[in-house]
């Protein structure tokens, strides 16, 4: 019986993926859980549907993205920490703060997960930040450290 995988099934194949099984296997596994449906011309019909519907909210999601790492480009974030003698700074400026900076300033809003560079910024000077705000899409966030002698 050749049926359409409504989620992935282990060590039988990924979701959307048009298959042949036995009879029984369809039956009394895949349909009662709601695994699969049998392939009959209305299932290829919503089936279509449905991946064209992805790809272009895909599309519109990745037009989003671009428009966003256009804007980031052009923002440049400061912060003026506490430094001591030599230029040495009192802590550093953490992705949680960068975020919340551009959420607080310019509502955008990023997780930090998402940001490429995990590290801490623990130095003065100017900073460029890699975001992947999409699949394949990379952003820059600039970001200034200044210091404040004490």
């Amino acid at each position: 019986m050749k049926v359409i995988l409504l989620a992935d099934v282990k060590k039988l194949g990924k979701k959307d993926q048009t298959i042949e099984v036995s009879d029984g296997y369809a039956v009394n596994f895949l349909f009662p859980r709601k695994l699969a449906v049998q392939v009959t011309k209305k299932s290829v019909e919503v089936l279509e549907n449905q991946q064209e519907e992805r790809k272009e909210n895909e599309a519109k999601a990745k037009a989003e993205a671009q428009e966003l790492a256009k804007r980031l480009d052009e923002i440049t974030l400061s912060f003026k920490v506490k430094t001591g003698r030599e230029g040495k700074l009192f802590g550093a400026i953490s992705l949680k703060q960068v975020t919340d900076e551009l959420e607080k300033q310019y509502k955008i809003t990023i997780d930090k997960r998402k940001f490429i560079d995990k590290g801490p910024l623990d130095v003065l000077g100017y900073w460029d930040l890699k975001v992947e705000l999409h699949k394949g899409v990379i952003a820059k966030v600039h970001v200034h450290i200044e210091g404040e002698e004490k």
